[in-house]
């Protein structure tokens, strides 16, 4: 059995933390050449959430998001990458409470292989989320196949990074009706499960939004739940305990790699005590897992518990994970 130390240490060693570490980098040297500097990268909630959210004038929000491949992935599963690329993007809207508009490519490839198999992974992803493919770029004369994907979506009203506080619950919500496509860390709830359900279980999102019961949310990304968490935690200033005994899992599956997956469908919320009841029975209504996993604090650091034991996972007040260790500025996470 793995102990809360080795998974402490195996989570920030992780391919998926490296990834989002790198993000403080980026951010800085654009901010550093800036014009105006940090300033010109501001827009209604900061930079760091899973969106850009432009004020659409009507009291709402245009929603803007893209995501970029691994090249490794691509090469492996060329349709299933095609397929997550629409995926993601469209998990990135309903988690700021939005509801996807269209998505555009752009695409490399040496000729139409891997090229083919990467438009109908993602013709088919865009016909099961609406998302439709309205256009993008494309080189088919490349050494190495790559793919990017961005998307457009309207919201009402917000959930965002920014908005956890003192004393609300996390909450981890999972589709656990999926298995992985090895041999990577991707739990598949998507590609088999019907269209009209899958489009309902993200449409609680935006729900649970306009009901007033949830301002806080954040799909579950390539640095896991626990890196989720923390990218939240960093955004709204605060901290938590969780207990990863509480974390819906699937059954058989280890849990240093559940902590390593990225779902399908998966979201932490940090929900008021109030709205709690009400925000469980909507996600168990369409037979999601979801389950109050932490507590939120002012502490700015991560405890991760296992049974009687803790860990400091990560102090926000000495070691930025997303955002600029001088800046509270940070880039899409």
């Amino acid at each position: 059995m793995t102990s809360l130390a080795e998974i402490v240490a195996e989570l920030r060693a992780s391919r998926g933390f490296a990834h989002k570490r790198d993000i403080s980098d980026i951010v800085s040297a654009l901010g550093q050449a800036l014009p105006g500097g940090a300033a010109d990268l501001s827009q209604v909630v900061p930079l760091g959430d899973d969106c850009a959210a432009i004020p659409d004038g009507q009291g709402g929000y245009l929603l803007f998001a893209i995501e970029g491949l691994v090249e490794d992935f691509i090469e492996c599963m060329p349709w299933f990458a095609g397929y997550c690329a629409v995926m993601v993007n469209v998990s990135d809207i309903y988690a700021m409470g939005g509801r996807p508009t269209a998505v555009v490519d752009a695409l490399w490839s040496a000729g139409m292989d891997p090229a083919d198999q990467m438009l109908k992974g993602m013709a088919e992803a865009s016909a099961k989320y609406a998302a439709p493919i309205v256009g993008g770029h494309s080189n088919n004369r490349s050494t190495r196949p790559q793919l990017a994907v961005a998307i457009l979506g309207r919201a009402r009203k917000l959930l965002t990074s920014f908005s956890a506080r003192p004393g609300d619950q996390l909450v981890m919500a999972v589709d656990l009706r999926g298995a992985y496509e090895e041999p990577f860390p991707y739990w598949n709830a998507s590609t088999r499960a019907p269209a009209a359900r899958l489009r309902g279980d993200l449409e609680l999102l935006p729900q649970l939004a306009e009901a007033g019961l949830c301002d806080a949310a954040k799909d579950i990304s390539m640095a896991g739940a626990v890196g989720t968490a923390l990218m939240l935690l960093e955004c709204s200033q605060a901290g938590a305990v969780i207990d990863l005994d509480a974390m819906p899992r699937p059954a058989g599956v280890p849990l240093l790699r559940w902590l390593s997956s990225f779902p399908s469908y998966g979201f932490i919320l940090s929900v008021r005590p109030e709205k709690l009841a009400g925000v469980l029975a909507r996600f168990a209504a369409r037979d999601l897992a979801c389950a109050v996993v932490g507590d939120v604090s002012d502490t700015r650091t991560l405890v991760l518990k296992q049974g009687a034991e803790r860990e400091l996972f990560w102090d926000l007040n000495r070691d930025a994970f997303i955002c600029e260790a001088a800046d509270a500025q940070v880039l899409h996470a």
